[in-house]
């Protein structure tokens, strides 16, 4: 048995698609959708985000700004900078990059977002909703995966899931959302007694914890669904021999990093029946559902 792909860049592109007459018909309206990005230092990391998050503004039609913050701002510097865009009626959805610096306090920064705008999913007010299904905004990444799953017509209502990793970011609305979609779900993390047996017991198992090539064959039930949230960076040759599928080794050795997600894709493609790769996988959801996100803000207010 080989794992079917979920193909995350071809569901992205779908619901761009469908997004595009409704950034048309708002921008006919004078309320072209609009996002406001706080960008915090020279995280090369952050700055590739931005920037595919913006290019993907681009392609669909929505207007977007980035304001660029030195790695030496305050909090109140980031809060600054969040207040303006509330205040803006062009901008509809405000993204915070994070991390953010150590010495800025991100609680407090999230917090200032207008919920309205709070196109990340992350204010407190969202995140009371989204527990009492009631959502307005759901975090990307998740509900990005909630759409994968739909689209590829994969049953949730009934099946055991198990989420690995317990982050307000992915984890823990991962988990509330199968719940809704009336799954038994089990959360795990670094403390998780016999983790692999927790995993294997999965019809649907979701890595979302951080750490390179965890999940492998032993944590797989024969034929379940694998998520695979991980975006982690190899350079190390020996490592990249053991981690990635043996067709990706070529890409690896001509630019000398490779991603790989938290799950061991050698070792599970033969045992999963379905797997999401990395990348091409989770990735271009979680842009695509921002996009939805902010066009669903400016539809709003119209």
């Amino acid at each position: 048995m080989t794992a079917r792909r979920l193909d995350g860049k071809a569901t992205a592109q779908e619901i761009r698609a469908e997004l595009r007459p409704d950034v048309e018909r708002l921008t006919g309206q004078n309320a072209r959708p609009g996002l406001g990005v706080v960008l915090v230092g020279d995280h090369p990391a952050s700055a590739v985000y931005v920037s595919s998050k913006t290019a993907a503004c681009d392609e669909l039609g929505i207007h977007h700004e980035t304001r660029r913050l030195p790695l030496t701002a305050t909090t109140e510097d980031v809060v600054a900078g969040v207040d303006d865009y509330n205040r803006r009626e062009d901008i509809h959805g405000i993204l915070v990059q994070l991390p953010l610096p150590p010495q800025v306090d991100a609680v407090r920064v999230l917090d200032v977002v207008d919920p309205a705008k709070d196109v990340d999913g992350f204010h407190p007010e969202n995140v009371g909703r989204l527990v009492q299904k009631r959502p307005r905004f759901v975090p990307c990444t998740p509900a990005g995966i909630m759409e994968l799953l739909e689209r590829h017509d994969i049953q949730v209502a009934g099946k055991r899931a198990v989420v690995i990793g317990r982050s307000d970011i992915v984890g823990k609305p991962m988990a509330l959302l199968l719940m809704h979609a009336n799954a038994t779900v089990t959360v795990c993390h670094s403390r998780t007694a016999d983790l692999a047996g927790v995993a294997r017991e999965a019809d649907i198992l979701v890595a979302a914890i951080g750490r390179a090539g965890l999940v492998r064959a032993d944590f797989v039930k024969p034929g379940a669904v694998v998520v695979d949230v991980g975006m982690n960076t190899v350079e190390d040759p020996a490592l990249a021999a053991e981690l990635l599928l043996p067709s990706r080794l070529p890409g690896f050795e001509k630019r000398g990093r490779a991603l790989v997600g938290d799950v061991h894709a050698p070792s599970v493609t033969p045992v999963a029946g379905a797997l999401t790769p990395v990348p091409g996988g989770v990735g271009p959801l979680t842009i695509a559902l921002l996009l939805k996100n902010t066009v669903r803000a400016a539809a709003s207010v119209t």
